[in-house]
């Protein structure tokens, strides 16, 4: 009797990878990576790949002149977030009660000092108010009007949170509206609609957009940044995994940074950032590290993307959506 061939298991699809390095340690080598979110539309490509051009030089500027990792990438993610093609800031993705709620992060490797703002409505760059928080160091996460009240106590204005509103956003979300209403008469309650929506929503219409930043800088120091509007249609009170540190954003001198973006809950659950940085306090480079994460993304069930950055200014970028907006830069 012949012998059985043992089944053929399908492995998951390669996450996409790219590169660049640089000399690991002399004391003039600068390293920043951006991204403008995993799983962009071809319609918004050029447009994120513009706005991530600009963030790039911008922060480039501060690691060029001498500056800080942290200070480079809270201004790279300050101009993402005014960027209206962007899901961060002024453009965000709206809630299913059409208001704005953001999330960001910012942590500082050399101390490991972190700070992480969620469910803001009024400030137009919540990655300041955390770096804010991150500095004052008394707490490392604020949500809510509590993290409105910190920021304006130190100087940021307060909007009105209409004006963080683009004409497309609001589009598309009267668009859902429109639909959830005409799905009432069909037995299918809202949430229900909305739900089912937002698991076969358009990438470059949810979630994709998110912005991040990872810098090393002259002193060798690394830093990162996140910040979010997070998915169209979500639940009011919803907190993603950008502003969690260890899922969405992480920095650590004695490994690297890492920014993440894509399916949130699933990043959250795979740990996505602290899985790379485990695989970069191995040893082991940066484009490895980000191939391991998004395997336990995968694994989750998870689609996304990161940008890592090591101890000696090696950056890499890796997806498994079909697109990621990124720039790099290294010297």
């Amino acid at each position: 009797m012949a012998a059985r061939s043992p089944p053929t298991r399908r492995s998951a699809p390669r996450p996409r990878t790219a590169r660049r390095s640089c000399a690991p340690s002399p004391a003039d080598v600068h390293a920043l990576v951006v991204h403008g979110g995993a799983g962009i539309a071809s319609g918004a490509a050029k447009a994120q790949q513009r706005a991530c051009a600009l963030a790039l030089e911008c922060g480039w500027k501060i690691l060029a002149g001498g500056g800080s990792a942290l200070d480079s990438v809270v201004a790279a993610v300050e101009l993402m977030e005014d960027e209206p093609t962007l899901n961060a800031g002024y453009g965000s993705c709206l809630t299913e009660d059409g208001t704005v709620e953001l999330d960001a992060a910012v942590m500082d490797g050399c101390e490991r000092r972190a700070g992480a703002v969620a469910l803001v409505r009024r400030l137009r760059h919540p990655v300041r108010a955390a770096r804010l928080l991150l500095e004052e160091g008394r707490h490392v996460f604020l949500a809510g009007e509590a993290v409105e009240t910190f920021a304006a106590a130190r100087g940021m204005p307060l909007v009105d949170s209409a004006t963080l509103v683009t004409p497309a956003r609001r589009d598309a979300w009267a668009a859902r509206q429109r639909a959830a209403d005409a799905s009432v008469g069909e037995a299918a309650s809202i949430d229900a609609t909305l739900s089912e929506a937002a698991d076969e929503r358009d990438p470059g219409e949810d979630g994709a957009g998110t912005v991040g930043a990872v810098a090393f800088d002259v002193g060798c120091h690394v830093a990162a940044a996140t910040s979010t509007g997070g998915i169209s249609g979500k639940r009011a009170g919803r907190i993603g995994d950008s502003p969690i540190i260890g899922a969405g954003t992480l920095a650590d001198d004695r490994a690297g940074a890492v920014s993440a973006t894509g399916d949130g809950e699933a990043i959250i659950r795979a740990t996505v950032a602290s899985v790379a940085l485990e695989i970069l306090r191995s040893g082991v480079g940066p484009e490895r590290a980000a191939e391991v994460a998004l395997a336990e993304l995968t694994r989750v069930g998870g689609t996304g993307g990161l940008i890592v950055v090591d101890r000696f200014g090696r950056v890499a970028a890796a997806h498994t959506t079909p697109r990621m907006t990124w720039a790099s830069r290294c010297a």
